[in-house]
């Protein structure tokens, strides 16, 4: 292992997450949810990246190093360096940034503290010689370089190496043990394999690390479950597109039965991110509303958009002498009966993202039934158009929202009972939204939906904002303290 074990450790893996944020496994579906990864996204994860790799790879030993010299005085000799041991290092200037080739890691200036053990053996007029010792090593001006690409291939996203590169400028070597103050001459021919073990063991690394690093993403999962009735599809969608301060990238986004990974929803695909390439954040992402039209189709389809409520629930609402007045003709056929309402939704919910909240168009039947000799019995059916509204909010990886009414519209679709008033039923069934399907409702939306994002993340200080069709979440990104737990999985 070399100086650059962060491209081994599992600690490097938070730096291609977060430029990757999503799972990236490509397919030619359209992408629905989208984000950018700023430069300040990018210089959080280099600078993570680094700080980590320098705790985990201290002590790192370098492989023994033997060669053939001619030594001044002694002529030649057999030298062997073992036990080169790198026990402290620092790096007091990267970055890294992306163009249209890659992403590019600079680390400059860097250096590193070694130690090591000394040997040498060799004839003088037929005699044998030999001495052995220890020595210090500074190691300076250490600059390494790196530009990997980022590519569609074959279904999957490729990771592979344009450029590489290590160099170090200097090292000053301190001998002790032996006749050290007799062998400064030994320095010179030290700090070539110094030099050379350094630039090799870094330069090999870097190519171990990004091979495993393209290994690790064929193992991140395709979907996100949700309360194991959905799943987010969050395959990755065409190449990732580089700009000189982002990355961009798409996502499918679309949400499906948790055993039914195919998808009907097609139209517009990666989302323009131009726009918020100022983002103090770092990262920025869209989620169209495509994405939750999906979700609710999948609940509506899975039977969760119907409920039934009874008068256990609410005894002063659900009794026929509570409705004496409003529906006389429901408490004279049933004097002071306990009442059931089967409330069903018709159709999915049709949420549509404007520039200030996120709307939602909602389609129920209400059907009122009494409870007579333990039989249920339906008397009416009534019809309602809700709208309503909500802006999303974020707890820790979930959206959640609260939704509040602005409107609704109802209809008698039948009645055994004969024709209601229809004021005095909008005046009931605005008492039942207020007090039973928008509390019922709500108290799901706080479960949440998540955010594509990969486990491991959090996110912090998100805003949350609207366009016309897409919810636009703006966030700084943190490392949650299990980080290490799940990279082991990988190990």
């Amino acid at each position: 292992m070399g100086f650059l074990s962060i491209f081994t450790d599992s600690d490097i893996r938070p730096l291609l997450l977060l430029l990757l944020f999503f799972v990236p496994t490509s397919t030619q579906e359209q992408g629905f949810a989208s984000v950018l990864i700023s430069d300040k996204g990018l210089a959080f994860a280099k600078d993570f990246l680094i700080k980590k790799a320098i705790s985990s790879m201290i002590p790192l030993q370098l492989p023994t190093a033997e060669k053939k010299v001619n030594i001044p005085v002694l002529g030649k000799a057999d030298v062997v360096l073992s036990n080169i041991t790198i026990y402290s290092a620092d790096v007091p200037s990267s970055y890294a940034k992306t163009g249209g080739t890659g992403v590019v890691l600079i680390i400059s200036g860097a250096t590193a503290n070694l130690t090591m053990n000394w040997r040498y053996s060799g004839k003088i007029l037929f005699v044998d010689v030999s001495d052995h010792g220890i020595a210090t090593i500074k190691v300076e001006g250490i600059d390494v370089g790196m530009t990997m690409a980022l590519e569609d291939q074959e279904g999957t996203l490729k990771v592979s190496i344009l450029e590489s590169g290590c160099y170090v400028r200097g090292l000053s070597i301190k001998m002790e043990g032996g006749a050290s103050w007799f062998y400064q001459g030994l320095v010179d021919v030290f700090e070539d394999i110094i030099r050379s073990a350094v630039e090799d063991a870094i330069s090999s690394n870097i190519k171990e690390g990004v091979t495993m690093l393209d290994s690790l993403l064929q193992t991140l999962p395709k979907e996100i479950p949700v309360h194991d009735i959905a799943a987010m599809n969050v395959t990755f969608v065409g190449d990732p597109v580089l700009s000189k301060f982002s990355i961009e990238l798409a996502i499918n986004g679309l949400f499906t039965g948790i055993d039914n990974l195919g998808s009907s929803f097609y139209g517009k695909g990666l989302v323009d991110l131009v726009d918020y390439n100022a983002s103090n954040k770092m990262a920025v992402m869209l989620l169209h509303e495509k994405v939750f039209n999906s979700a609710a189709s999948v609940f509506f389809n899975e039977g969760y958009m119907q409920w039934t409520v009874n008068e256990e629930q609410h005894q002063s609402l659900l009794n026929t002498s509570s409705w004496k007045y409003i529906v006389p003709q429901l408490y004279k056929k049933y004097p002071n009966h306990a009442m059931e309402l089967d409330i069903s939704a018709t159709s999915p919910p049709i949420i549509i993202i404007l520039s200030n909240e996120v709307e939602a168009t909602i389609y129920l039947d209400v059907t009122i039934a009494v409870l007579e000799s333990s039989e249920v019995v339906p008397v009416a059916c009534i019809a309602l158009e809700i709208t309503a509204s909500c802006l999303p909010k974020i707890m820790g990886t979930y959206l959640m929202s609260t939704l509040k009414l602005k409107d609704f519209t109802t209809s008698l679709k039948w009645s055994k009972i004969g024709n209601l008033h229809i004021r005095l039923t909008k005046f009931v069934m605005s008492i039942i939204l207020k007090t039973v399907i928008l509390p019922y409702v709500n108290s799901n939306l706080q479960k949440g939906l998540p955010v594509p994002i990969v486990e491991g993340f959090t996110l912090e200080n998100a805003e949350i904002s609207c366009t016309d069709t897409e919810l636009v979440i703006s966030s700084d990104v943190s490392f949650v303290e299990q980080w290490h737990s799940l990279s082991r999985k990988f190990v």
